[in-house]
């Protein structure tokens, strides 16, 4: 039997310029999608197609540049929250074996005096590539503005009041991913359990994920079944996260997911992605929302903030010692 899974293609302007009906009708479906599956398609997300194109070009060239000058990247002590990362670092949850890939990181610029600038660190720039800083500084704040505008949706879908999140997403410890899933010259050494990305919840509270440079992703679904996601080439793909989740007390889905290895024949072709990681400030509260408490659904988490949260999920995916 064909696994079917409500994975929609929704407009942003519709809840960004559209009626109040049009904006009801989207938080509707996003909320129902989110509850069902934890994924959707989005379109008219304030990224144009030469940006994104400019962007994976630039990403390419990044990871193009020798060894020994992308470890000049790597920082110490940062956890790979801002950098380079290199291959064998990261892993899955309850994992074994390192994800096969390498990635590059980029976070919050903080303009406004908010004193939280002091929290985070100063994102890296590659002396190499001098676009390859404006155009990732460029795409964090389309996709940022994005995310918030999606957390309104998600806001109204709940019962909150639609500014909810504003505050606490608003300089918030958000982090933009370039990733390389590198070619594997030798495939028949690699450990039995080795793949690009093992399967996987995100930490945060909504991930966007502008389209990747080939085929791979996959969801589980709710009966135990491995489901491949292809979006438009101009879309991105937005899904939840556990911070989400534990919020909203599983009322919302973060969803399982991974990324496969490529047919043999493919296996000595590279693979690039590029998600922004959308995460609060780290001092949000992420208990149990209580209108998603009842005699049905009764507390399901611990009281924890955000930042406590990715401290533990960063030790865990080996990213933090």
């Amino acid at each position: 039997m064909t696994t079917t899974i409500n994975i929609p293609r929704l407009d942003l302007q519709d809840y960004t310029q559209g009626s109040p009906e049009q904006k009801k009708k989207f938080s509707d479906a996003i909320g129902q999608a989110y509850k069902d599956t934890g994924f959707v398609s989005i379109t008219n997300h304030g990224m144009t197609q030469e940006l994104m194109n400019e962007l994976y070009t630039e990403v390419k060239k990044f990871f193009d540049l020798s060894e020994t000058t992308k470890l000049k990247y790597q920082i110490p002590g940062l956890a790979g929250q801002r950098g380079y990362t290199s291959k064998g670092t990261e892993k899955a949850k309850d994992a074994k074996t390192p994800d096969l890939k390498e990635f590059w990181q980029s976070g919050q610029v903080v303009t406004d005096n908010d004193p939280i600038k002091d929290q985070y660190p100063d994102n890296i720039e590659v002396k190499e590539l001098p676009r390859f800083n404006t155009v990732t500084r460029e795409v964090y704040q389309r996709l940022e503005q994005a995310g918030k505008h999606l957390l309104r949706a998600i806001a109204l879908y709940l019962g909150l009041p639609e500014n909810y999140f504003d505050n606490k997403v608003h300089n918030g410890n958000s982090i933009l991913r370039a990733i390389h899933y590198f070619p594997i010259e030798n495939p028949e050494d690699l450990p039995a359990d080795a793949v690009r990305a093992g399967a996987h919840e995100d930490i945060n509270l909504i991930t966007l994920l502008i389209g990747a440079s080939a085929d791979g992703l996959e969801i589980l679904t709710r009966d135990e079944q491995w489901f491949p996601v292809k979006a438009n080439a101009d879309d991105i793909v937005v899904n939840v996260g556990d911070m989400l989740q534990r919020l909203t007390n599983n009322r919302l889905k973060s969803t399982t997911h991974r990324v496969v290895n490529p047919p043999r024949e493919l296996m000595k072709t590279s693979r690039y992605s590029v998600p922004f990681f959308l995460h609060p400030i780290s001092s949000m509260d992420l208990s149990c929302l209580d209108l998603c408490i009842d005699k049905d659904h009764p507390k399901a988490y611990q009281d924890i903030t955000a930042g406590e949260y990715l401290d533990e999920r960063l030790l865990e995916i080996g990213l933090k010692k």
